[in-house]
Protein backbone atom coordinates (compact mmCIF):
# COMPACT_ATOMS: atom_id res chain seq x y z
CA UNK A 1 0.00 0.00 0.00
CA UNK A 2 1.01 3.11 -0.66
CA UNK A 3 0.84 6.86 1.21
CA UNK A 4 0.57 10.26 0.50
CA UNK A 5 1.25 13.69 2.44
CA UNK A 6 -0.42 16.56 1.83
CA UNK A 7 1.16 20.34 3.32
CA UNK A 8 -0.47 23.68 3.13
CA UNK A 9 1.37 26.35 3.86
CA UNK A 10 -1.58 28.91 5.49
CA UNK A 11 -1.35 32.39 6.76
CA UNK A 12 -1.30 31.13 10.52
CA UNK A 13 -0.05 28.27 10.13
CA UNK A 14 0.82 25.17 8.55
CA UNK A 15 -0.87 21.72 8.11
CA UNK A 16 0.24 18.57 7.16
CA UNK A 17 -1.74 15.03 6.87
CA UNK A 18 -0.85 11.14 5.56
CA UNK A 19 -3.72 9.49 3.54
CA UNK A 20 -3.73 5.73 3.13
CA UNK A 21 -4.85 4.90 -1.14
CA UNK A 22 -8.07 4.97 0.18
CA UNK A 23 -8.23 8.11 0.89
CA UNK A 24 -8.18 8.02 4.99
CA UNK A 25 -6.42 10.29 6.97
CA UNK A 26 -3.94 7.82 8.91
CA UNK A 27 -2.37 11.07 10.71
CA UNK A 28 -2.50 14.90 11.42
CA UNK A 29 -0.27 17.86 12.44
CA UNK A 30 -0.43 21.72 12.46
CA UNK A 31 2.34 24.28 13.51
CA UNK A 32 1.58 28.29 13.94
CA UNK A 33 3.13 31.04 13.39
CA UNK A 34 2.84 34.50 13.31
CA UNK A 35 2.07 37.13 10.32
CA UNK A 36 4.19 40.55 10.91
CA UNK A 37 2.51 43.79 10.28
CA UNK A 38 5.65 46.39 10.01
CA UNK A 39 3.17 49.30 9.05
CA UNK A 40 -0.58 49.56 8.69
CA UNK A 41 -2.02 47.54 5.70
CA UNK A 42 1.35 45.81 5.75
CA UNK A 43 1.38 42.38 6.05
CA UNK A 44 4.74 39.68 5.91
CA UNK A 45 6.15 36.57 6.48
CA UNK A 46 9.28 35.17 7.09
CA UNK A 47 9.67 32.21 4.93
CA UNK A 48 12.13 30.45 7.46
CA UNK A 49 8.79 29.54 10.03
CA UNK A 50 6.70 28.18 6.90
CA UNK A 51 9.75 25.75 6.65
CA UNK A 52 9.81 24.68 9.78
CA UNK A 53 6.34 24.25 10.33
CA UNK A 54 6.65 21.92 7.13
CA UNK A 55 9.34 20.22 8.89
CA UNK A 56 7.61 19.48 12.34
CA UNK A 57 4.15 18.31 10.83
CA UNK A 58 5.88 16.17 7.84
CA UNK A 59 7.99 14.70 10.68
CA UNK A 60 4.95 14.21 13.17
CA UNK A 61 2.54 12.69 10.52
CA UNK A 62 5.58 10.10 9.58
CA UNK A 63 5.60 9.14 13.30
CA UNK A 64 2.08 9.02 13.74
CA UNK A 65 1.44 6.82 11.24
CA UNK A 66 4.05 4.29 11.95
CA UNK A 67 4.05 3.58 8.14
CA UNK A 68 7.32 2.42 6.62
CA UNK A 69 9.85 5.49 5.02
CA UNK A 70 9.77 3.82 1.78
CA UNK A 71 5.54 3.44 1.61
CA UNK A 72 5.04 7.50 1.43
CA UNK A 73 5.35 7.88 -2.46
CA UNK A 74 4.66 11.58 -2.73
CA UNK A 75 3.72 14.73 -1.03
CA UNK A 76 1.74 17.30 -2.61
CA UNK A 77 2.37 21.26 -1.95
CA UNK A 78 -0.57 23.94 -0.97
CA UNK A 79 -0.10 26.93 0.07
CA UNK A 80 -1.39 31.25 0.74
CA UNK A 81 -1.67 32.38 -2.93
CA UNK A 82 0.04 35.49 -4.12
CA UNK A 83 2.83 36.20 -1.83
CA UNK A 84 6.84 36.88 -2.83
CA UNK A 85 9.75 35.25 -1.57
CA UNK A 86 12.70 37.10 -2.97
CA UNK A 87 15.75 35.41 -3.35
CA UNK A 88 19.24 35.94 -4.58
CA UNK A 89 21.47 33.76 -7.00
CA UNK A 90 22.72 32.06 -3.98
CA UNK A 91 19.25 31.20 -2.75
CA UNK A 92 18.92 33.68 0.28
CA UNK A 93 15.85 35.08 1.05
CA UNK A 94 16.03 39.03 0.31
CA UNK A 95 13.40 40.47 2.87
CA UNK A 96 10.24 38.95 4.31
CA UNK A 97 7.50 37.78 2.04
CA UNK A 98 4.79 40.15 1.02
CA UNK A 99 1.37 38.23 1.65
CA UNK A 100 -2.00 38.04 -0.71
CA UNK A 101 -3.55 40.40 1.54
CA UNK A 102 -0.84 43.17 1.51
CA UNK A 103 -2.45 46.47 0.56
CA UNK A 104 0.98 48.37 -0.02
CA UNK A 105 0.81 47.84 -3.85
CA UNK A 106 -2.39 50.50 -5.49
CA UNK A 107 0.75 52.71 -6.96
CA UNK A 108 2.43 49.68 -8.56
CA UNK A 109 -1.71 48.29 -9.89
CA UNK A 110 -2.33 51.43 -11.54
CA UNK A 111 1.61 51.16 -12.80
CA UNK A 112 0.80 47.68 -14.41
CA UNK A 113 -2.91 48.49 -15.78
CA UNK A 114 -1.14 51.58 -17.75
CA UNK A 115 1.67 49.75 -18.78
CA UNK A 116 -0.48 46.90 -20.08
CA UNK A 117 -2.16 49.47 -22.17
CA UNK A 118 -5.28 49.30 -19.91
CA UNK A 119 -7.36 47.17 -17.83
CA UNK A 120 -9.00 45.59 -21.26
CA UNK A 121 -5.95 44.78 -21.71
CA UNK A 122 -4.49 43.71 -19.03
CA UNK A 123 -7.40 40.87 -18.56
CA UNK A 124 -6.87 39.94 -22.20
CA UNK A 125 -3.54 38.86 -21.25
CA UNK A 126 -3.92 37.27 -18.11
CA UNK A 127 -7.98 36.92 -17.67
CA UNK A 128 -7.33 39.83 -14.28
CA UNK A 129 -7.12 42.92 -13.48
CA UNK A 130 -4.32 44.68 -11.24
CA UNK A 131 -5.03 43.77 -7.45
CA UNK A 132 -2.79 44.88 -4.76
CA UNK A 133 -2.64 41.04 -3.41
CA UNK A 134 -0.83 39.81 -6.94
CA UNK A 135 2.49 38.80 -6.88
CA UNK A 136 3.04 41.15 -10.13
CA UNK A 137 2.65 44.59 -8.08
CA UNK A 138 5.03 43.22 -5.65
CA UNK A 139 7.51 42.61 -7.67
CA UNK A 140 6.96 46.25 -9.16
CA UNK A 141 7.09 47.34 -5.42
CA UNK A 142 10.89 45.92 -4.93
CA UNK A 143 12.19 47.59 -8.05
CA UNK A 144 10.86 50.72 -7.34
CA UNK A 145 10.81 51.01 -3.01
CA UNK A 146 13.86 48.55 -2.43
CA UNK A 147 15.97 48.84 -5.49
CA UNK A 148 19.13 47.72 -3.92
CA UNK A 149 17.29 44.28 -3.04
CA UNK A 150 15.78 44.04 -6.26
CA UNK A 151 19.20 44.60 -8.47
CA UNK A 152 20.39 41.21 -6.06
CA UNK A 153 16.67 39.72 -7.20
CA UNK A 154 17.48 36.22 -8.89
CA UNK A 155 14.29 34.19 -8.28
CA UNK A 156 10.45 34.99 -7.09
CA UNK A 157 8.59 32.18 -5.77
CA UNK A 158 5.01 31.48 -4.22
CA UNK A 159 5.20 30.27 -0.59
CA UNK A 160 4.26 26.67 -1.02
CA UNK A 161 7.04 26.80 -4.40
CA UNK A 162 9.73 28.36 -1.86
CA UNK A 163 9.15 24.85 0.51
CA UNK A 164 9.19 23.05 -2.85
CA UNK A 165 12.91 24.53 -3.74
CA UNK A 166 13.89 23.26 -0.27
CA UNK A 167 12.30 19.92 -0.18
CA UNK A 168 13.43 19.07 -3.54
CA UNK A 169 16.04 22.06 -5.09
CA UNK A 170 14.37 22.88 -7.82
CA UNK A 171 12.03 26.17 -8.97
CA UNK A 172 9.00 24.82 -10.01
CA UNK A 173 5.41 26.08 -9.43
CA UNK A 174 2.17 25.12 -11.05
CA UNK A 175 -0.58 26.62 -12.84
CA UNK A 176 -3.29 27.22 -10.25
CA UNK A 177 -0.81 28.95 -8.14
CA UNK A 178 1.00 30.66 -11.05
CA UNK A 179 -2.72 32.00 -11.90
CA UNK A 180 -2.60 34.34 -9.10
CA UNK A 181 0.73 36.32 -9.98
CA UNK A 182 -1.19 38.14 -12.67
CA UNK A 183 1.80 36.77 -15.18
CA UNK A 184 -0.01 33.77 -16.73
CA UNK A 185 -1.43 33.52 -19.72
CA UNK A 186 -4.28 31.69 -17.83
CA UNK A 187 -6.41 30.65 -21.03
CA UNK A 188 -2.69 28.77 -22.49
CA UNK A 189 -1.14 28.10 -19.00
CA UNK A 190 2.20 29.48 -19.33
CA UNK A 191 3.97 32.16 -18.89
CA UNK A 192 2.54 36.33 -20.21
CA UNK A 193 5.68 36.73 -22.42
CA UNK A 194 3.44 39.61 -23.87
CA UNK A 195 2.80 41.32 -20.52
CA UNK A 196 5.99 40.23 -18.91
CA UNK A 197 7.69 42.54 -21.68
CA UNK A 198 5.66 45.08 -21.24
CA UNK A 199 6.22 45.47 -17.31
CA UNK A 200 10.08 45.09 -17.97
CA UNK A 201 10.25 41.52 -16.01
CA UNK A 202 13.24 39.21 -16.77
CA UNK A 203 11.34 35.81 -17.26
CA UNK A 204 14.41 34.21 -15.95
CA UNK A 205 13.00 35.23 -12.62
CA UNK A 206 10.21 32.62 -12.34
CA UNK A 207 9.91 28.98 -11.93
CA UNK A 208 8.88 26.36 -14.60
CA UNK A 209 5.08 26.03 -14.63
CA UNK A 210 3.78 22.52 -14.39
CA UNK A 211 0.16 20.71 -13.68
CA UNK A 212 -1.21 20.32 -10.26
CA UNK A 213 -0.74 16.84 -10.66
CA UNK A 214 2.49 16.13 -12.54
CA UNK A 215 5.74 15.44 -10.43
CA UNK A 216 8.30 18.04 -10.10
CA UNK A 217 11.32 16.70 -8.32
CA UNK A 218 12.50 14.23 -5.78
CA UNK A 219 13.47 14.75 -2.24
CA UNK A 220 16.82 15.80 -1.67
CA UNK A 221 19.05 12.93 0.48
CA UNK A 222 19.74 15.20 3.33
CA UNK A 223 16.20 16.22 3.51
CA UNK A 224 14.37 12.84 3.44
CA UNK A 225 16.35 12.02 6.18
CA UNK A 226 15.46 14.96 8.31
CA UNK A 227 11.79 14.23 7.56
CA UNK A 228 12.03 10.35 8.24
CA UNK A 229 11.09 9.56 4.21
CA UNK A 230 13.19 8.44 1.30
CA UNK A 231 14.37 9.89 -1.74
CA UNK A 232 12.12 8.01 -3.83
CA UNK A 233 9.28 9.98 -2.48
CA UNK A 234 8.55 12.90 -5.32
CA UNK A 235 7.00 16.09 -4.73
CA UNK A 236 4.21 16.83 -7.23
CA UNK A 237 2.71 20.30 -8.31
CA UNK A 238 0.31 20.79 -5.97
CA UNK A 239 -1.65 23.72 -5.89
CA UNK A 240 -3.02 27.38 -4.65
CA UNK A 241 -5.11 26.82 -1.40
CA UNK A 242 -8.41 27.84 -3.40
CA UNK A 243 -7.97 25.20 -5.57
CA UNK A 244 -6.57 23.24 -3.30
CA UNK A 245 -8.89 23.44 -0.92
CA UNK A 246 -11.91 22.73 -3.99
CA UNK A 247 -9.81 20.00 -5.20
CA UNK A 248 -10.31 18.68 -1.16
CA UNK A 249 -14.06 18.99 -1.12
CA UNK A 250 -14.35 17.41 -4.72
CA UNK A 251 -15.24 20.25 -6.72
CA UNK A 252 -13.60 18.99 -10.04
CA UNK A 253 -16.73 19.27 -12.75
CA UNK A 254 -18.94 21.60 -13.86
CA UNK A 255 -22.02 22.87 -11.54
CA UNK A 256 -20.55 22.16 -7.86
CA UNK A 257 -19.40 25.52 -5.98
CA UNK A 258 -17.54 25.50 -2.81
CA UNK A 259 -18.18 28.15 -0.18
CA UNK A 260 -15.28 28.68 1.97
CA UNK A 261 -14.84 30.38 5.59
CA UNK A 262 -11.23 30.03 5.99
CA UNK A 263 -9.85 33.57 7.51
CA UNK A 264 -10.51 34.58 3.97
CA UNK A 265 -13.78 34.00 2.35
CA UNK A 266 -14.35 32.09 -1.20
CA UNK A 267 -16.74 31.50 -4.16
CA UNK A 268 -14.96 28.79 -5.92
CA UNK A 269 -16.72 27.11 -9.47
CA UNK A 270 -15.26 24.33 -11.76
CA UNK A 271 -15.59 25.36 -15.58
CA UNK A 272 -14.50 23.24 -18.13
CA UNK A 273 -13.75 26.25 -20.57
CA UNK A 274 -12.25 29.71 -19.35
CA UNK A 275 -15.02 32.18 -18.44
CA UNK A 276 -14.37 36.09 -17.55
CA UNK A 277 -16.24 38.72 -16.27
CA UNK A 278 -15.61 41.44 -18.18
CA UNK A 279 -15.99 43.78 -15.45
CA UNK A 280 -12.65 42.19 -13.76
CA UNK A 281 -14.96 41.73 -10.42
CA UNK A 282 -14.15 37.65 -10.72
CA UNK A 283 -10.94 36.03 -10.59
CA UNK A 284 -10.65 33.28 -13.83
CA UNK A 285 -7.40 30.86 -13.02
CA UNK A 286 -6.17 27.62 -13.68
CA UNK A 287 -8.28 25.12 -12.21
CA UNK A 288 -5.99 22.29 -10.34
CA UNK A 289 -7.69 19.97 -12.60
CA UNK A 290 -5.76 19.13 -15.73
CA UNK A 291 -6.73 21.31 -18.47
CA UNK A 292 -9.42 23.12 -16.80
CA UNK A 293 -10.24 26.58 -14.99
CA UNK A 294 -11.96 27.54 -12.35
CA UNK A 295 -13.88 30.94 -11.29
CA UNK A 296 -13.49 32.58 -8.05
CA UNK A 297 -15.11 35.58 -5.71
CA UNK A 298 -12.94 36.51 -3.03
CA UNK A 299 -13.88 38.27 0.35
CA UNK A 300 -10.67 38.91 2.16
CA UNK A 301 -11.96 38.69 5.69
CA UNK A 302 -14.73 35.59 6.73
CA UNK A 303 -13.78 33.42 9.10
CA UNK A 304 -11.30 36.71 9.74
CA UNK A 305 -14.14 38.97 11.00
CA UNK A 306 -15.16 36.61 13.37
CA UNK A 307 -11.90 36.64 14.75
CA UNK A 308 -11.38 40.01 14.79
CA UNK A 309 -14.54 40.69 16.46
CA UNK A 310 -13.39 38.10 19.74
CA UNK A 311 -10.12 39.46 19.86
CA UNK A 312 -11.16 43.39 19.69
CA UNK A 313 -14.72 43.94 20.59
CA UNK A 314 -15.28 40.95 23.18
CA UNK A 315 -11.70 40.26 24.73
CA UNK A 316 -12.88 39.56 27.73
CA UNK A 317 -14.30 36.27 26.50
CA UNK A 318 -10.93 35.00 24.85
CA UNK A 319 -9.91 34.88 28.22
CA UNK A 320 -12.26 32.48 30.21
CA UNK A 321 -10.45 29.53 30.92
CA UNK A 322 -12.17 26.46 29.52
CA UNK A 323 -14.86 27.84 26.99
CA UNK A 324 -14.53 28.83 23.48
CA UNK A 325 -15.58 32.26 22.56
CA UNK A 326 -16.66 31.34 19.10
CA UNK A 327 -19.01 28.65 20.82
CA UNK A 328 -20.22 31.50 23.41
CA UNK A 329 -20.78 34.20 20.42
CA UNK A 330 -22.63 31.07 18.35
CA UNK A 331 -25.27 30.44 21.12
CA UNK A 332 -26.02 34.48 21.56
CA UNK A 333 -26.41 34.82 17.80
CA UNK A 334 -29.05 32.11 17.16
CA UNK A 335 -31.03 33.82 19.94
CA UNK A 336 -31.18 36.19 17.77
CA UNK A 337 -33.74 36.80 14.45
CA UNK A 338 -32.28 36.77 11.15
CA UNK A 339 -32.02 40.10 9.69
CA UNK A 340 -29.85 40.86 12.86
CA UNK A 341 -32.75 43.52 14.20
CA UNK A 342 -31.90 45.57 11.07
CA UNK A 343 -28.14 45.67 11.78
CA UNK A 344 -25.88 44.93 8.84
CA UNK A 345 -22.07 44.34 8.42
CA UNK A 346 -19.82 45.25 5.95
CA UNK A 347 -16.66 42.87 6.47
CA UNK A 348 -14.10 44.97 4.69
CA UNK A 349 -11.62 44.85 7.39
CA UNK A 350 -8.79 44.15 4.74
CA UNK A 351 -10.32 45.64 1.87
CA UNK A 352 -12.03 44.03 -0.24
CA UNK A 353 -11.57 41.77 -3.40
CA UNK A 354 -14.96 40.69 -5.08
CA UNK A 355 -16.61 42.75 -6.50
CA UNK A 356 -14.98 45.89 -5.50
CA UNK A 357 -11.64 45.43 -6.39
CA UNK A 358 -10.97 48.51 -3.81
CA UNK A 359 -7.95 48.00 -1.06
CA UNK A 360 -9.71 51.68 0.74
CA UNK A 361 -12.80 49.46 2.18
CA UNK A 362 -13.76 49.76 5.37
CA UNK A 363 -15.91 47.73 7.71
CA UNK A 364 -18.38 49.06 9.07
CA UNK A 365 -21.69 48.45 11.53
CA UNK A 366 -25.08 50.15 10.17
CA UNK A 367 -27.52 50.13 11.76
CA UNK A 368 -26.78 50.55 15.24
CA UNK A 369 -29.19 51.31 17.98
CA UNK A 370 -29.48 51.37 21.42
CA UNK A 371 -31.35 47.83 21.48
CA UNK A 372 -28.23 45.95 19.73
CA UNK A 373 -26.72 43.81 22.18
CA UNK A 374 -23.89 41.70 21.53
CA UNK A 375 -25.61 38.84 19.74
CA UNK A 376 -26.36 40.86 17.35
CA UNK A 377 -23.15 42.32 16.52
CA UNK A 378 -22.33 38.19 16.37
CA UNK A 379 -25.23 37.28 13.56
CA UNK A 380 -24.52 40.65 11.76
CA UNK A 381 -21.19 39.75 11.07
CA UNK A 382 -21.85 36.19 9.87
CA UNK A 383 -24.91 37.70 7.75
CA UNK A 384 -22.41 40.14 6.36
CA UNK A 385 -19.96 37.36 5.72
CA UNK A 386 -22.73 35.86 3.75
CA UNK A 387 -23.82 38.74 2.18
CA UNK A 388 -20.49 39.41 0.70
CA UNK A 389 -20.15 36.15 -0.73
CA UNK A 390 -24.11 36.24 -2.43
CA UNK A 391 -22.12 39.11 -4.16
CA UNK A 392 -20.13 36.96 -6.25
CA UNK A 393 -22.61 33.72 -6.74
CA UNK A 394 -25.05 36.74 -8.51
CA UNK A 395 -22.11 37.77 -10.88
CA UNK A 396 -21.91 33.96 -11.50
CA UNK A 397 -25.72 33.64 -12.32
CA UNK A 398 -25.42 37.09 -14.72
CA UNK A 399 -22.54 34.96 -16.57
CA UNK A 400 -24.70 32.07 -16.79
CA UNK A 401 -22.52 29.85 -15.01
CA UNK A 402 -24.75 26.93 -13.84
CA UNK A 403 -24.64 26.81 -10.17
CA UNK A 404 -26.53 23.05 -9.16
CA UNK A 405 -24.69 22.68 -5.41
CA UNK A 406 -23.15 24.59 -2.79
CA UNK A 407 -20.50 23.00 -0.70
CA UNK A 408 -19.54 24.70 2.48
CA UNK A 409 -16.16 24.27 4.08
CA UNK A 410 -13.60 26.15 6.32
CA UNK A 411 -13.27 26.69 9.76
CA UNK A 412 -16.57 29.09 9.78
CA UNK A 413 -18.77 26.31 8.33
CA UNK A 414 -18.08 24.11 11.38
CA UNK A 415 -20.66 26.56 12.94
CA UNK A 416 -24.26 25.06 12.32
CA UNK A 417 -25.96 28.73 12.48
CA UNK A 418 -23.30 29.96 9.82
CA UNK A 419 -24.03 26.80 7.80
CA UNK A 420 -27.94 28.08 8.12
CA UNK A 421 -26.83 31.42 7.19
CA UNK A 422 -25.43 30.87 4.23
CA UNK A 423 -28.20 28.43 3.04
CA UNK A 424 -30.39 31.25 4.05
CA UNK A 425 -28.81 33.91 1.95
CA UNK A 426 -28.03 31.83 -0.76
CA UNK A 427 -31.35 30.03 -1.20
CA UNK A 428 -29.72 26.87 -1.88
CA UNK A 429 -28.78 24.00 0.46
CA UNK A 430 -25.54 24.03 1.56
CA UNK A 431 -23.76 20.41 1.99
CA UNK A 432 -20.73 19.19 4.12
CA UNK A 433 -18.37 16.03 3.17
CA UNK A 434 -16.89 13.51 4.95
CA UNK A 435 -13.77 15.13 4.36
CA UNK A 436 -13.22 18.50 6.35
CA UNK A 437 -9.06 19.09 5.70
CA UNK A 438 -9.72 21.16 2.49
CA UNK A 439 -6.46 22.24 0.83
CA UNK A 440 -3.94 19.26 2.77
CA UNK A 441 -6.26 17.35 1.67
CA UNK A 442 -7.25 18.46 -2.00
CA UNK A 443 -2.85 18.22 -2.67
CA UNK A 444 -3.04 14.38 -0.95
CA UNK A 445 -5.11 13.57 -3.55
CA UNK A 446 -3.08 15.34 -6.10
CA UNK A 447 -0.09 13.61 -4.92
CA UNK A 448 -1.65 10.13 -4.75
CA UNK A 449 -2.88 10.77 -8.83
CA UNK A 450 1.13 11.84 -9.52
CA UNK A 451 2.26 8.12 -7.84
CA UNK A 452 -0.09 6.44 -9.64
CA UNK A 453 -2.53 5.78 -7.27
CA UNK A 454 -5.98 6.94 -9.61
CA UNK A 455 -5.65 7.63 -13.23
CA UNK A 456 -7.28 11.51 -13.02
CA UNK A 457 -7.98 13.68 -9.95
CA UNK A 458 -11.46 13.21 -11.08
CA UNK A 459 -11.31 9.90 -10.22
CA UNK A 460 -9.36 10.51 -7.09
CA UNK A 461 -12.17 12.40 -5.80
CA UNK A 462 -15.13 10.09 -7.04
CA UNK A 463 -13.43 7.71 -4.60
CA UNK A 464 -13.33 9.23 -1.55
CA UNK A 465 -15.49 12.39 -0.93
CA UNK A 466 -19.22 12.14 -0.79
CA UNK A 467 -21.26 14.53 0.58
CA UNK A 468 -22.67 13.29 4.29
CA UNK A 469 -24.85 16.43 5.46
CA UNK A 470 -27.39 18.96 4.24
CA UNK A 471 -28.71 22.33 5.42
CA UNK A 472 -31.55 23.20 3.66
CA UNK A 473 -32.66 27.11 3.43
CA UNK A 474 -35.77 28.19 5.94
CA UNK A 475 -38.02 30.00 3.37
CA UNK A 476 -38.63 32.70 6.09
CA UNK A 477 -35.16 33.62 6.58
CA UNK A 478 -34.54 33.89 2.89
CA UNK A 479 -37.32 36.13 2.37
CA UNK A 480 -35.85 38.31 5.22
CA UNK A 481 -31.99 38.13 3.28
CA UNK A 482 -33.47 38.68 0.14
CA UNK A 483 -34.81 42.19 1.82
CA UNK A 484 -32.36 43.05 3.23
CA UNK A 485 -29.36 42.37 0.28
CA UNK A 486 -30.12 45.14 -1.80
CA UNK A 487 -29.68 47.60 1.35
CA UNK A 488 -26.45 45.85 1.57
CA UNK A 489 -25.16 45.95 -1.72
CA UNK A 490 -26.41 49.80 -1.63
CA UNK A 491 -23.68 50.55 1.73
CA UNK A 492 -20.68 50.27 -0.48
CA UNK A 493 -21.40 52.40 -2.86
CA UNK A 494 -22.67 55.05 -0.05
CA UNK A 495 -19.92 55.03 1.79
CA UNK A 496 -17.31 55.02 -0.66
CA UNK A 497 -15.89 58.78 -0.39
CA UNK A 498 -16.19 58.47 3.18
CA UNK A 499 -13.58 55.46 3.02
CA UNK A 500 -11.50 56.92 1.23
CA UNK A 501 -11.10 59.76 2.50
CA UNK A 502 -10.13 58.22 5.88
CA UNK A 503 -7.57 56.28 3.77
CA UNK A 504 -6.20 59.54 3.19
CA UNK A 505 -6.19 60.16 6.68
Amino acid sequence: MGYTIGVDIGTSGTKSLLIDSDGNILAESSATYDVLTPKPRWTEQDPEDWWNATVKTIRAVVKKSKVKAGDVKAIGLSGQMHGSVFLDKRGKVLRPALLWNDQRTVAECEEITELAGGRDELIRMVANPAMTGFTAPKILWLRNKEPKKFDRLAHVLLPKDEIRRRLTGELATEVSDASGMLLLDVRNRKWSSELLGKLQIDPELLATVYESEDVTGNLRPEIAEKLGLTTDCVVVGGAGDCAAGAVGNGIVRSGILTASLGTSGVMFIHSDEPQYDKMGRLHTFCHAVRGKWHMMGVTLSAAGSMQWFVDNVCPELAKRRGADPLLTLNAEALEVAAGAGGLLFTPYLSGERSPHVDPNARASFVGLTANHGRGHMARAVMEGVAMSLRESLEIFKSLDVPVREMRVSGGGAKSPLWRQIFADVMNQAACTINAEQGAAYGVALLAAVGAGQFKDIEEACKATIEVVQKTAPKKPHVRTYDKLFPIYQSLYGSLKNSMDALGEI
